[in-house]
């Protein structure tokens, strides 16, 4: 009987329908993760934030149709990347799951789905190229979370991060070049044209206390830029989708925008840590950065899509799958062990070092 591997998506997830949009930002600012503060505080603070945030919220998701795209696009992947296994190895019997951090499929649903279907072996596959405690480290923790609650006890192996994976960085980076051939024959030779590399931005307090995820950003940005094959490029590293008052990590995305305006460059923006189209690269990109581009007198604004189902990102993912399947880890980035610099203490395996240090000493004691 052929052995059964479950690979489960992990994703972000996004409101369904106009009145999810609600108890989907309670979910998203209830978790410890996301909202730092004192227990006891964080569930009354999530809702007031949530309350705040519901009706310009709706407003974005109202120019998608009402909700968000995400769950379809995921899922769309998965049965991708399921034929790709399925071709590569039909000895082994392969089916994708998806686990959305803040609303429907959640990992409690998953969990039950991966049960019912009588895995053997569990493979976790983030939707996040690169690693954070906000989106990885948080998607482990739920689903580690909601396996303990079902009594779920399989092998299981979970991949942090593939922000610098050759396979990956070439896939992306024809995505780019391709845009870029694209937007250059649209503008007039002597508009000059910078890429944008723009990633979802983080609270600078977090990168300090140890988060990974700019080193890794900026690393998928040099792999990326590898594969280029573009005279004299100009490009930069820059952060969106700001929701706080406090420093987050920049240059952002707005304020590199208007500097392109005043210096009358034209824009590629590529969106170098999402992988699939949502609000924040269907209407933050595509809507709000363009208007305000435009208003600016920017010569020209364009954008290179997500991956979504394309053919070379599916490739790359089921590569990363198999190496990680044949890791003998129970938690592997895209090239086995650890890859973050030292001063980086909320990678993941620095933190799963620890506690497997702390199991010692307890025993010990």
């Amino acid at each position: 009987m052929a052995r059964r591997v479950a690979v489960v998506l992990f994703n972000l997830g996004g409101p369904d329908a106009p009145e999810s949009v609600r108890p989907f930002l309670v979910n998203l600012f209830s978790d410890p993760a996301i909202l730092r503060v004192p227990g006891f505080v964080r569930p009354w603070l999530a809702k007031l934030i949530a309350w705040r945030r519901t009706k310009p919220a709706q407003e974005n998701y109202a120019v998608l149709g009402g909700k968000s795209p995400l769950r379809e696009l995921t899922e769309e992947q998965g049965r991708s990347l399921e034929a790709v296994l399925r071709a590569r190895d039909p000895g082994t019997e392969w089916r994708s799951f998806v686990a959305m951090r803040y609303w429907h499929p959640m990992s409690d649903e998953a969990v039950s789905a991966v049960q019912s279907w009588g895995a053997d072996e569990v493979l976790l596959v983030p939707l996040y190229p690169q690693f954070s405690t906000t989106t990885t480290g948080s998607s482990i923790t739920a689903w580690n979370d909601a396996c303990a609650k079902a009594g779920l006890r399989v092998p299981t192996t979970a991949l942090c991060c593939f922000h610098a994976d050759e396979g990956y960085a070439r896939s992306t980076a024809r995505m780019v070049q391709e845009a870029y051939e694209k937007a250059r024959a649209e503008l007039p030779a002597d508009i000059p044209l910078r890429i944008l590399f723009s990633a979802h931005g983080l609270p600078e307090s977090i990168v300090k206390a140890g988060d990974p995820y700019q080193w890794q950003v900026e690393s998928t940005v040099a792999a990326v830029i590898e594969h280029l094959t573009i005279p004299d490029l100009d490009s930069i590293v820059c952060y969106q989708s700001r929701v706080t008052p406090q420093k987050w990590i920049g240059p952002s995305t707005e304020d590199e925008i208007e500097r392109a305006a005043k210096e009358k460059v034209a824009i590629l923006i590529s969106p170098i840590a999402f992988v699939s189209e949502h609000s924040e690269t269907l209407v933050e990109l595509d809507v709000e950065y363009r208007e305000e581009a435009e208003h600016l007198g920017i010569p020209g604004y364009f954008r290179v899509p997500a991956q979504n189902s394309d053919a070379g990102f599916i490739e790359a993912l089921a590569d990363l799958v198999q190496r990680t399947r044949g890791s003998g880890r129970a938690l592997c980035s895209f090239a086995g062990a650890r890859q973050c610099p030292k001063q980086h203490g909320d990678c993941p395996h620095a933190r799963a070092k620890t506690e497997q240090q702390d199991v010692k000493l307890a025993k010990a004691a």
